[in-house]
């Protein structure tokens, strides 16, 4: 897949700079569009709207609610557009041909209703990993009501780079999903290594099935199979940190024939540990 433009979801809340700047550091490694969705929510105006006040009181309050988003929004975008221009990288909604652009869609209403509606109009969906690896509806809305691969960026990203790819194949239709979706990626990079574990496969040999799979597509990879801990997701985070690997492709789910919550098992433990992004597919 060729990418054209990538979608990113932002509320508020801590490492707002850090998070910004990881999304547009991979808007510009690609050169393509960047939406990014301001998502607003004001509890107070709910509460103002729900309660009988005189007509001058309930218009003062709302010039007063109005005044202080109109100046939380300045404060974003001035952060947004120093980032942006620290970056190198162009406002603009247009996409252009080896250029990144980035620009700000700026929504009212909840955060995951937002996300499953705007989400579907991208090629990749970039999302921040949920604080301490923590079930957030904005993140399982990114991953299951967009149709897209999501590109799980750690909230803390310094630098991006595609050269060294670990997959994880567990020999479920999610990782099976993720490879195909990655393919581009996995096609331009320097180094393609593939783990799995016997519990994954019925024997030894199967793996080569995957691998020949990724030769028909140009892909030369290596391979090894590890064994598991019983922490799913603990042996592919280690292979990937010591094998110095940029970037991990996984399924989104985690144990075979197991059905799990998108927070379930190795997913969980991806998201609250990983120091790398990590490109899932559901």
């Amino acid at each position: 897949m060729n990418y054209k433009k990538m979608f990113f979801p932002i509320g508020g809340g801590d490492e707002l700079e850090e998070r910004l700047y990881g999304a547009m550091l991979v808007a510009k490694h690609f050169n393509i569009n960047l939406e990014i969705l301001k998502c607003e929510t004001n509890p107070n105006k709910k509460i103002l709207h729900s309660i009988q006040l005189p007509n001058k009181i309930q218009k003062e309050i709302e010039s007063v609610l109005e005044n202080k988003e109109i100046e939380e929004y300045k404060e974003f975008y001035t952060l947004f557009e120093n980032i942006a221009n620290n970056i190198d990288i162009k406002i603009s909604t247009q996409a252009e041909e080896n250029s990144a652009s980035v620009y700000i869609n700026r929504k009212e209403g909840y955060r995951s209703e937002l996300v499953a509606k705007y989400s579907k109009y991208c090629d990749l969906v970039i999302a921040a990993a949920p604080p301490s690896g923590l079930h957030t509806q904005t993140f399982d809305a990114a991953l299951t009501k967009s149709g897209k691969a999501v590109l799980m960026i750690p909230r803390k990203l310094k630098k991006f780079s595609c050269e060294n790819i670990i997959i994880g194949w567990n020999n479920s239709p999610e990782a099976s999903s993720a490879i195909n979706l990655s393919l581009k990626l996995l096609q331009e990079a320097k180094t393609v290594h593939v783990i799995s574990s016997e519990e994954y496969l019925e024997n030894k040999n199967d793996i080569n099935y995957l691998l020949d799979y990724l030769k028909d597509k140009g892909i030369n990879a290596s391979y090894k199979i590890v064994k598991t801990t019983n922490t799913p997701g603990e042996a592919l985070l280690q292979e990937a940190i010591k094998g110095k690997f940029d970037l991990i492709v996984a399924g989104a789910y985690g144990h075979k024939r197991l059905k799990e919550l998108m927070f379930g098992g190795a997913s969980k433990y991806l998201l609250t540990h990983s120091s790398l992004p990590i490109f899932m597919s559901k």
